[in-house]
């Protein structure tokens, strides 16, 4: 009677969470699609590319400015390994060599402080426009959810901490990402995401001209020589 009794209060509790889960309006969408297909990813990534563009020209321009300066401080090393100049001139030329090498160090520091912070700016800027990317479709989901009543609404393209998919199996009629798409992408849709990359200029490096950011490579390290 006792294991009688233990089963139909069993079902008793089962049967009301199952009806109560089977009554829930549940959706899926992918948001990584959701993001590679929206417009505005695709305009937010040809910015970042001009302006990491734009930084390297910057970054090439005052390396040549760097190497130029190099080249006048090892001139003139030669000029004072010559036996024909004479005490007063090799004075001079020791001095303007000193003043260059000063101004080579100089440049060296700058260029390396401008690859840092080009390197960060653009950096920074790629974070935002994705945040701001994620956000327009967060809210667009959220309108789906507020005006169909959903009760859940999970993203297919999450992964879980060991790599398996959050979302193992869905049926084809929860997913609406086709719908997310088409919101995002509709004609005339007033969008509040800044694509703007202008960059804040950075003063050149002493003597040299407006120069440019090569992300990958480091700055020059060549060491001008002083006897």
């Amino acid at each position: 009677m006792k294991k009688l009794l233990s089963l139909a209060l069993g079902a008793a509790i089962t049967l009301p969470l199952a009806a109560s889960a089977q009554s829930l309006k549940i959706g899926t969408v992918d948001m990584n699609r959701a993001f590679k297909e929206y417009s505005k990813t695709k305009e937010a990534e040809a910015k970042i590319n001009a302006a990491r563009d734009s930084a390297k020209k910057e970054f090439d321009d005052r390396a040549d400015a760097y190497k130029k300066a190099l080249e006048e401080v090892n001139a003139l090393n030669k000029q004072l390994d010559s036996p024909a100049l004479s005490p007063d001139k090799k004075t001079q030329t020791a001095k303007d060599r000193d003043d260059k090498i000063n101004n080579v160090k100089n440049m060296e520091r700058e260029i390396t402080e401008f690859r840092q912070t080009r390197e960060r700016q653009l950096q920074e800027q790629a974070m935002r426009m994705r945040e701001g990317i994620v956000k327009e479709i967060t809210d667009i989901v959220m309108e789906r959810v507020k005006s169909q009543s959903m009760d859940l609404v999970f993203d297919k393209s999450g992964m879980s901490l060991n790599g398996v998919p959050l979302v193992m199996y869905s049926r084809d009629n929860y997913d609406f990402t086709n719908d997310v798409i088409a919101a995002l992408n509709k004609p005339g849709r007033v969008s509040t995401l800044s694509t703007d990359t202008t960059l804040p200029p950075i003063a050149p490096a002493t003597h040299s001209p407006a120069t440019g950011l090569k992300l990958s490579s480091p700055a020059p390290s060549a060491s001008p020589r002083k006897p």
